[in-house]
């Protein structure tokens, strides 16, 4: 008997469903995602060899301009409900005398970069959507011994999430006049350990030096 023969047919994928998949997914993320904002200052920030990660929550940043200006920004904790940021806020209005709304309270949540605002400008920037007026009133946290305003963002900070790890971020032509009044400010709050942020460098490694 001759052999029946089964017609041959390539195989057809349709990719339809994973277009339409791909499609929401990336209109899903569009939606949600939103820009990080640029930092007040530009930082060059120096070379360094290290490859200890920055910790991602319990991060209290210090962004030092090359004009001495100091900036300062912190984590909202690890979870929804920690909401560090408002207390912390709370703590600073009740020790100059600033009470804040609800709606400040919320925009100093939600700020998405580092704040160096003197206490006694805090409200209008916070009331201001105008990008320009806050920059405007971006002249850094006044660290002078007359009034280190630096001082007690660091002293609530800590009352309010008591695990905070300082991280120093500096450029390489920061003076070192301006880190060591932050040093000093740290120390002062026994604030011993910190870490300062660099860029990793590429090291070349040579086989013959090490084989001598």
């Amino acid at each position: 008997m001759p052999k029946i023969k089964l017609p041959h047919k390539s195989p057809r994928i349709d990719m339809t469903p994973m277009v339409d998949t791909f499609c929401v997914v990336l209109t899903f993320l569009m939606l949600t995602t939103t820009m990080r904002q640029p930092e007040p200052a530009n930082v060059d920030t120096p070379f360094s060899i290290s490859e200890k990660p920055t910790p991602d929550f319990n991060m209290m940043t210090f962004l030092i301009s090359t004009d001495g200006k100091v900036f300062m920004n912190f984590d909202n904790g690890g979870d929804t409900l920690s909401k560090f940021r408002p207390k912390i806020l709370d703590e600073m209005g009740k020790r100059y005398g600033i009470e804040f709304t609800d709606k400040e309270r919320k925009d100093f949540e939600k700020f998405p970069s580092s704040i160096g605002v003197p206490m006694s400008q805090m409200k209008e920037f916070l009331d201001t959507k105008d990008n320009n007026i806050r920059k405007q009133l971006q002249q850094g946290i006044p660290v002078d011994s007359a009034d280190n305003q630096l001082a007690m963002w660091i002293l609530y900070a800590r009352q309010v999430n008591p695990n905070y790890q300082a991280c120093i971020k500096g450029d390489t032509k920061t003076g070192f006049d301006v880190v060591e009044k932050v040093l000093n400010t740290l120390q002062d709050k026994n604030v011993n350990r910190f870490n300062l942020i660099t860029s990793l460098e590429a090291v070349k490694i040579n086989l013959e030096e090490i084989q001598q």
